[in-house]
């Protein structure tokens, strides 16, 4: 199928949020990991949500251009080449753009929609993430009802953040941050129902000691009851019809039991990335240690190609990906439930 249109975006939200599933969001940074994403939604018949951040669109350009906007470009114009392979619908997802990278990446990728509209093809993102918690809550406000009203225009949904992720993620450290930043109040999850409805269609990522990095199970102590406080919240002064579609980031080391949890107040997107990061990098040192005299040439001896042959280490990289994104599928219960069923 191609890439969901904005339609089908919004079915597929709107669908996990009633039924209490959410989809993995799977940080790619290169035409490899975007490959093990769309194969392990298609092997579990799961819909899924492919994403690229500053870091790995910058990656994605080559380290000769480091141009971010056209990484992330170049990224997603392969997943729409592809995604027609595949009987699943995929959405595209930028990924935690800071204030200071509103111009250098999101307004790009925006304007590239607008000039794809403009010639009756498809947008090239579906949705973008607006990072805007170091702010103070009315200023980021303010800028995410600009970015929202000219994502609305084109059928693009914009991912919000209140309350801080702690921890490290694409250079961007949050391990001082202090304790109550860490936690989105029912008040704010009120104001950004009260400021954003109106505009046209958004994602929440609000904050309950979530954590970016890679801990131990049980490391993390998350809140779930900040989820469910902060939506009763919005159905008290807003109605039912205004609850979030809220995203969780941060989620290496929670329990299984806290994700289903999370899942029943609202959440319908998952972020996954050091993880993946893990589950691509580990086969790779396996297969050098095992063949480390094939792929490098010791004692005056020359190897073997057919072993340091780099297709040889990514095919064994992109399976153990392919396989770490399928398990998502099973923990946030969209296995099976893709739109094309």
């Amino acid at each position: 199928m191609p890439v969901a249109t904005p339609q089908q975006y919004k079915q597929m939200l709107a669908k996990a949020k009633t039924n209490g599933y959410a989809y993995p969001a799977i940080n790619v940074t290169s035409m490899s990991t975007a490959n093990a994403a769309l194969k392990a939604f298609a092997d579990k018949k799961s819909d899924g949500i492919i994403q690229v951040s500053t870091g790995g669109g910058k990656f994605a350009s080559g380290q000769a251009v480091g141009d971010m906007a056209l990484g992330a470009i170049s990224i997603a114009q392969h997943v729409h080449l592809m995604a027609e392979k595949y009987n699943i619908l995929v959405a595209l997802h930028t990924d935690h753009c800071h204030p200071q990278y509103v111009e250098s990446f999101m307004l790009p990728l925006i304007a590239e929609t607008e000039k794809r509209r403009a010639i009756g093809l498809p947008n090239l993102f579906n949705s973008h993430m607006f990072d805007g918690s170091e702010l103070p809550l009315a200023e980021n406000i303010r800028q995410s009802k600009s970015l929202l009203e000219r994502c609305a225009r084109s059928q693009i949904i914009l991912e919000v953040e209140t309350g801080v992720v702690g921890g490290e993620e694409d250079g961007v450290n949050n391990e001082g941050a202090p304790a109550d930043k860490l936690y989105t109040t029912p008040t704010e999850m009120v104001e950004i129902a009260k400021a954003l409805r109106p505009i046209g269609a958004f994602m929440y990522a609000a904050t309950f000691g979530n954590v970016h990095g890679v801990y131990k199970p049980g490391n993390v102590k998350l809140r779930p009851a900040i989820l469910k406080d902060g939506q009763s919240a919005v159905r008290d002064a807003l109605g039912k019809e205004a609850e979030h579609y809220l995203v969780f980031h941060g989620g290496s080391g929670s329990e299984l039991s806290e994700i289903h949890e999370t899942l029943n107040y609202g959440v319908v997107k998952m972020n996954i990335d050091t993880d993946t990061q893990y589950a691509y990098t580990r086969p790779v040192v396996d297969y050098m240690f095992k063949n480390y005299d094939k792929v490098l040439k010791i004692d005056g001896e020359v190897g073997s190609k057919k072993h340091y042959d780099p297709r040889e280490w990514l095919k064994a990289a992109e399976k153990v990906m392919t396989e770490r994104i399928a398990h998502a599928c099973d923990d946030l219960l969209s296995t099976g439930k893709s739109l094309c069923l």
